[in-house]
């Protein structure tokens, strides 16, 4: 076995084939030395912690602001719509006019009139939106029965904890919790409430009146359709339906109305004009047929007035040429505006004996008297 000298270890090369940093020869390590890897990772390093996206990041969770387009919509939008709310609640004030009565409008009455008026459409959009899922929970979600569920099981936790209490800890845990002074509705908050509920009442209640007696034609032309297909609508249409019928042509029905307002009024003043020439011909024809038959009537009138005057005429006349000739001559001898001049023979007898018996009519008497009927039979 021969004597080998150890090998001698070479150079630790700087630079390796694969790209990879090596160890540098001297302790004191020079960065601006190193390898392209290591100075392109420093680079891109640098450049993401500088990039803009990255500075919004950093100012974001450091300020706590949101910059972003998105973000910053959403914001704006947020606070658009607070403002639309804002101007709804400040509405509620009673309005100028008044009903045709004189007596003041509630001031339900500007504040449904700027809801339905979509003068705050974001505002308006979302109570809208808001009545319709609160009609589809009711017809399809058991909210009562959730409101019995969750009061039952509230009712059993808080006696099985009361009772347990009493029997581990000699103490109830839910009495444990109960407060000093129970709460209670402020009487201001209280009396501000039922003068909210009144003046909605009576916001109810003045319409209806208003529509009853045809303050507006219109609405009230409006209160019959709707009332008409109600009537038939309810036989094949559920409560539900019906209501949400109902409130999207309350909402939407001023929404169509003012997106198309010319030629809705354009449309709405041929109508009333057309409506307005029928109205002016029948009543001119009427008037012409009632005047036409008022002349036939009183022609018909004076002819049956004329015949039955001839008719008393032909009954009332003289019982003798003689009476007759001395009436003539009376009148003959009376002149114009002067009384008539009666005889005695123009007047009948005067009964002068005692009623006959037996004998029951007038005419029986005169013919059985002596100034009658005998008398008459003597003369002739």
């Amino acid at each position: 076995m021969t004597d080998a000298a150890p090998p001698k270890l070479g150079d630790i090369p700087q630079h390796s084939e694969f790209k990879l940093p090596t160890l540098q020869p001297s302790t004191n390590m020079d960065h601006s030395d190193g390898s392209p890897a290591l100075q392109n990772a420093r680079e891109t390093a640098y450049n993401g912690l500088n990039h803009p996206a990255t500075q919004n990041v950093k100012n974001t969770m450091s300020n706590g602001q949101h910059t972003g387009p998105v973000a910053e919509n959403i914001k704006n939008q947020s606070a658009k719509t607070s403002s639309e709310f804002r101007n709804l609640a400040d509405s509620r004030a009673p309005p100028n006019q008044s009903a045709a009565s004189g007596q003041p409008l509630t001031h339900y009455h500007s504040f449904f009139y700027n809801l339905l008026s979509w003068e705050n459409p974001r505002a308006t959009s979302l109570s809208f939106l808001t009545t319709v899922l609160f009609i589809f929970a009711a017809r399809y979600l058991p909210a009562l029965r959730w409101t019995f569920k969750v009061l039952y099981i509230t009712l059993g936790i808080t006696a099985a904890a009361e009772l347990g209490g009493k029997m581990v800890f000699s103490q109830g845990l839910a009495s444990s919790f109960r407060p000093k002074k129970y709460y209670t509705i402020p009487r201001e908050a209280l009396e501000a409430s039922l003068e909210d509920v009144e003046q909605l009442i009576n916001f109810f209640v003045i319409e209806f009146q208003r529509i009853l007696f045809a303050e507006k034609p219109v609405h009230t032309i409006a209160a019959f359709v709707a009332s008409f297909l109600s009537y038939w609508l309810i036989k094949f249409t559920p409560l539900w339906g019906l209501s949400l019928i109902a409130v999207s042509l309350v909402y939407l029905g001023p929404l169509v109305y003012m997106s198309n307002k010319e030629i809705i009024d354009h449309y709405l003043e041929n109508a009333t004009n057309v409506v307005n020439a029928q109205a002016t011909q029948v009543k001119d024809l009427a008037g012409h047929h009632t005047s036409r038959a008022f002349e036939t009537t009183k022609a018909y009138a004076g002819d049956y007035t004329s015949k039955a005057q001839s008719y008393i005429g032909n009954a009332r006349g003289p019982t003798s040429p003689k009476g007759a000739k001395s009436g003539a001559e009376s009148g003959a001898a009376s002149g114009p505006g002067s009384a008539p001049a009666y005889q005695s023979t123009d007047f009948p007898h005067a009964p002068k004996q005692e009623p006959i018996s037996g004998v029951t009519s007038h005419q029986e008497q005169y013919e059985n008297s002596p100034f009658g009927g005998q008398a008459e039979a003597t003369a002739s």
